[in-house]
């Protein structure tokens, strides 16, 4: 499952998104007969780098918050 298209996360990937609803609008049988599925699957790829993207940017956050706190609770114990 994927997020929802059209929000500020999705910036890089709103020409792929443009060419899937430019797709789906040629109608029910376009969509129904697979002619849409190449649009997808280039959607689908641009999501998929910009949630690893986004993913490896959080470990980042997430990797320097426990340093500073291992380096606070190091202050703690040498002050005690």
């Amino acid at each position: 499952m994927h997020p929802h298209l059209h929000t500020k996360d999705n910036r890089g990937c709103e020409e792929v998104m443009a060419a899937l609803d430019e797709c789906h609008a040629q109608g029910f049988l376009h969509k129904v007969l697979g002619n849409c599925n190449g649009a997808k699957r280039e959607v689908n790829k641009c999501l998929r780098a910009e949630r690893l993207e986004r993913t490896a940017k959080n470990r980042e956050k997430a990797k320097e918050k426990k340093e500073r706190i291992q380096r606070v609770w190091k202050e703690i114990d040498e002050e005690s």
